[in-house]
């Protein structure tokens, strides 16, 4: 897997890269020690294989190491966290279940 250089964009509130000179960005709102992330957005013209799934694992790293919740809703997150439960199940908060 290649190191996805992601930029935390504080003042717009999503994760974003550039891939093939495209802007590939997840949206995020945070409250308290929870951060939801609800919108992912992968420009068409990115044909990177696997992009998605490695740019959302590199998300929650970046998530994981500033020891917030997450919460998704957007539905393509769900989905890879639900794919992918045993890994991130503990990044979500108690009573969330995907």
């Amino acid at each position: 897997m290649n190191e996805i250089e992601i930029k935390d964009n504080d003042f717009q509130r999503q994760f974003e890269t550039i891939v093939e000179g495209h802007l590939a960005k997840i949206e995020y709102s945070s409250q308290e020690r929870k951060i939801f992330l609800t919108k992912l957005i992968i420009p068409e013209e990115i044909s990177k294989e696997g992009f998605k799934e490695e740019f959302i694992e590199a998300v929650l790293v970046i998530i994981q190491e500033k020891n917030l919740r997450v919460v998704p809703t957007s539905p393509q997150i769900a989905g890879f966290l639900r794919k992918n439960s045993r890994k991130y199940k503990d990044m979500l908060p108690v009573g969330i279940r995907i």
